[in-house]
């Protein structure tokens, strides 16, 4: 299926929930957040959560520096 991840194009398998994408970018180990359509995801319903054709989403994470 075909969502928007950070601001891009991308296609993901269907029946996709939010924390397979978070695993699938490499940021399991992460602290991270998810926001689909412009609402929070908590992480504790990540899993849980499906993703749905034409989705907006953004996953970030804190980055340090100066």
């Amino acid at each position: 299926m075909r969502i928007t991840l950070n601001g891009h194009p991308a296609d993901i398998p269907d029946g996709s929930t939010a924390e397979q994408l978070v695993e699938s970018s490499g940021l399991a180990s992460t602290v991270c957040a998810v926001e689909i359509n412009k609402t929070l995801i908590p992480k504790s319903e990540r899993a849980q959560r499906l993703i749905e054709e034409e989705d907006q989403i953004e996953i970030v994470t804190l980055v340090g520096g100066g």
